[in-house]
């Protein structure tokens, strides 16, 4: 079976509960007691969002004596970083782009709307143009 990592990753980063522990985890490890103390959850329902974090291998899990200690793997969140920045420098790229079709638009209004106002602008501007 192929997985789908970055999917994973996803799935793991949208629930607001491991997005918090995420959050905590991103100032150092933490046991699995210390993790569930913020969170009106369960000891089991913890686990299980850990254990998620852990499939996605965004959590590594050990033990330490009888303690299970979670410490983040920056890596995991840096490739959904590097994901997303190809789609940032993508609209980044088109808006841009779009920018200079708006400007051009905005430009082309002004010289309508000033034609409005003095249709002998444009008369006046072509005489002068061919007595040069």
């Amino acid at each position: 079976m192929v997985v789908d990592r970055l999917g994973t990753t996803f799935v793991a980063l949208s629930d607001p509960t491991r997005r918090a522990m995420i959050e905590r985890l991103s100032r150092g490890p933490a046991s699995v007691h210390g993790l569930t103390e913020p969170f009106a959850l369960s000891q089991q329902m913890i686990s299980k969002h850990i254990a998620y974090l852990v499939r996605a291998r965004i959590v590594i899990k050990t033990k330490r004596g009888r303690e299970s200690v979670c410490t983040l793997r920056p890596e995991a969140i840096k490739t959904v970083r590097d994901w997303a920045f190809n789609y940032r420098r993508f609209w980044e790229e088109s808006f841009d782009k779009l920018e200079v079709v708006v400007n051009q638009m905005k430009n082309d209004q002004i010289k309508k709307d000033q034609l409005k106002k003095d249709p002998n602008k444009e008369r006046r501007g072509r005489r002068w143009q061919k007595a040069r």
